[in-house]
């Protein structure tokens, strides 16, 4: 049987990126995962060699991308690496937390970006993860609000007008307030899981946002109406389920055939 699409996941291994390779594969993807080990329920992988040079791990990553695709194109690419550290600019531990943040969300994002102008399809779908908090001043966690702020910014660059995304691309950055996953259960043993977004709540409907013609806009907001307006068929509202805690910021290309706004 035909693979019903292909997609990349960068950060394959981690909780969120593990949560879309098996929710991808479930549906007959074929998946390839990018990260620093093997996601073995993945159909292949690139791992990600450990280097303080940006360049170096980049230049790694987009060579062994590029062999392993060929001339094959995919349908999506999803970077859903990252982490989280906080600390304010008087932390002792700024200069390294500062670091690793851009290590783990910005160089993953750049290099997810470049790949998808070598390998995405027309009319694909680049994902990138930023954060709701950083929609605002993070004081208490500098190097991550940061990080994530130049993610945003990105996103919105990739949009414009000879960005360099193959014709009919969109870029799209999630935006979550804050992932059930096991490592934020064990920082925060004392929090409101059931207030947190699941997993399966940010996978799901990234498989309809693939194909623009069948997908519902995919946008998270938390408890609040959504408009999606598409250029050829009118206006949509759409009530979204709640409890979501997410956000998501929509940056079509020019050519992508429906905007979305969710008034950020």
């Amino acid at each position: 049987m035909a693979a019903a699409g292909r997609v990349l996941v960068y950060g394959g291994r981690g909780a969120l990126g593990s949560q879309c390779v098996q929710y991808f594969k479930a549906r007959n993807w074929w998946v390839a995962s990018i990260d620093l080990a093997e996601n073995e329920d993945a159909n292949a992988n690139v791992v990600v060699r450990t280097t303080e040079s940006f360049p170096e791990q980049a230049e790694q990553v987009t060579a062994e991308i590029g062999k392993l695709l060929g001339e094959e194109k995919v349908d999506a690419i999803l970077c859903v690496a990252g982490g989280w550290a906080g600390g304010s600019a008087k932390a002792k531990s700024l200069y390294k937390n500062c670091d690793l943040m851009w290590k783990q969300s910005v160089w993953t994002s750049t290099i997810s970006s470049h790949l998808a102008t070598k390998h995405l399809k027309e009319g694909g779908l680049l994902t990138l993860t930023g954060a709701q908090a950083a929609l605002s001043g993070t004081p208490g966690m500098i190097g991550y609000g940061m990080a994530k702020g130049a993610v945003h910014q990105l996103c919105q660059s990739l949009a414009g007008t000879n960005s360099g995304l193959p014709s009919g691309s969109a870029a799209v950055a999630v935006l979550p307030v804050t992932l059930d996953t096991p490592a934020n259960r064990k920082s925060m043993p004392d929090a409101d899981f059931s207030s947190w977004t699941s997993l399966e709540f940010i996978a799901e409907p990234l498989i309809g946002t693939v194909h623009p013609a069948r997908a519902t806009c995919a946008l998270w907001s938390s408890y609040q109406r959504t408009t999606c307006s598409r250029m050829q068929e009118g206006r949509i509202d759409l009530e979204m389920p709640s409890p979501c805690l997410a956000d998501v910021f929509v940056s079509p290309s020019s050519l992508f055939p429906f905007t979305c706004s969710s008034g950020l």
